[in-house]
């Protein structure tokens, strides 16, 4: 008899983890395919896709170690959390809020984690579950929040930068003013959402990487938002250039598009440049005391 019942158990620990997944395949299902079909089009959010993608094989990479974690199940602080996300997703559905129906992940993950295998297994998983913060897209209130100053501060830098460079350059509140043209320092040219990018590109690179020390992995961090800062106002300098020297189409066609490309690849330089200055700085330090 104790045979047959050893026997069982794997069989009910794969039903039940089957079970969980059909679950969430009929819970998000109707969530990923609107998303694939309206919020994931937009320039701000098209980047959806290759976060599902990259928190797949995030945790397609620690499933033996989540199954290997002893069962050490929390049912209190699980089903809280579980409540919660189905809170949070009916009232995103209901109310067509991507920020909460996204979010909902946040709690509906560690909670199946909690409920089928214990707190060992959400500490295995801390890296991914955390991701999931980079599915949700940032709640309109916030955007409408930030995305003032941040163009303020951006056409008063620019304008700075420019004037000081010599070209006829002025400014009205979020409007710039060179030669005969005039630019809007648009929602889209804040720098918001490339900061959203890059910090899901920064963090994913910095827990790869894996590094050592706690200093270089807090640099690296504090330094995500202020390089999207940075590489963002290159971004609307290019803009005003390539208008000012070849005209408002130029400006406002393919080069406007490109000039996308020209950030995030600004920014990942940086970041990557960062990277190796203090691999550089920590080996020396570490070198001169040995």
């Amino acid at each position: 008899m104790a045979a047959v019942l050893g026997a069982s158990s794997p069989v009910r620990f794969n039903l039940s983890w089957l079970w969980v997944a059909v679950g969430l395949v009929v819970m998000y299902a109707p969530s990923y395919w609107d998303a694939a079909h309206g919020l994931w089009q937009s320039d701000d959010f098209g980047h959806g896709p290759i976060i599902v993608a990259v928190l797949a094989w995030l945790f397609w990479n620690k499933r033996a170690e989540i199954a290997a974690a002893p069962v050490e199940r929390s049912g209190t602080l699980g089903w809280l959390l579980l409540s919660v996300g189905l809170f949070l997703y009916l009232i995103g559905r209901v109310f067509s809020a991507s920020s909460l129906e996204f979010g909902s992940h946040l709690f509906v993950v560690p909670a199946v984690l909690l409920l089928l295998r214990g707190p060992t297994a959400v500490r295995v998983a801390w890296f991914p579950i955390f991701y999931l913060v980079f599915l949700a897209p940032l709640p309109a209130s916030f955007v409408d929040l930030i995305t003032g100053p941040l163009k303020s501060w951006i056409s008063h830098i620019v304008v700075d930068l420019l004037y000081a460079a010599g070209y006829p350059i002025g400014r009205t509140g979020v409007m710039i003013n060179i030669g005969p043209y005039q630019l809007l320092v648009a929602d889209a040219c804040s720098g918001l959402h490339s900061m959203f990018s890059l910090s899901a590109l920064g963090t994913l690179y910095m827990y790869l990487m894996a590094r050592k020390s706690w200093l270089h992995n807090a640099v690296m961090i504090a330094s995500i938002l202020p390089i999207a800062f940075a590489a963002n106002i290159i971004r609307v300098i290019v803009l005003v250039l390539v208008t000012y020297h070849m005209g408002d189409e130029a400006g406002q066609g393919f080069l406007h598009g490109a000039a996308g490309m020209v950030l995030m690849v600004a920014a990942l330089m940086f970041f990557f440049l960062l990277d190796s200055f203090l691999l550089l700085v920590i080996k020396s330090r570490a070198d001169n005391r040995n």
